[in-house]
């Protein structure tokens, strides 16, 4: 399985345990809101508590070194839903960093095809 396949089976099913396998040590998390920084402690303590969920999760693009992929993200606190695009590094076969970009979408927002 790849590593992303595997960070969002593990993300979907709340599963922190398998997360905190894929999540290395050293991870480096830069969201495209407010110039914060988050390491692992913080992405550990969304997990698990679905804060953030997501929708259509594809990966674009990954091989050993690093993945690209996209999704719809959901907020539990009721913040507009985003199209999220996430760009990975991995080392050790684990996720060191993640960068995002998003796009808020609109209240009316449906899935394409999901009709």
């Amino acid at each position: 399985m790849s590593i992303i396949a595997a960070y969002n089976e593990a993300w979907d099913n709340g599963d922190v345990d398998a997360l905190a396998e894929i999540i290395h040590d050293e991870f480096v998390f830069n969201p495209h809101v407010g110039g914060v920084t988050m390491g692992k402690s913080d992405i550990m303590g969304f997990a698990g508590a679905n804060a953030v969920t997501s929708e259509g999760n594809r990966i674009l693009f990954e091989n050993a070194d690093v993945g690209v992929a996209h999704s719809v993200v959901h907020f539990a606190n009721g913040s507009t839903s985003e199209a999220v695009l996430s760009f990975m590094r991995f080392k050790d076969g684990k996720i060191i960093s993640m960068e995002t970009g998003a796009t808020p979408l609109s209240e009316d927002y449906r899935l394409v095809g999901s009709d």
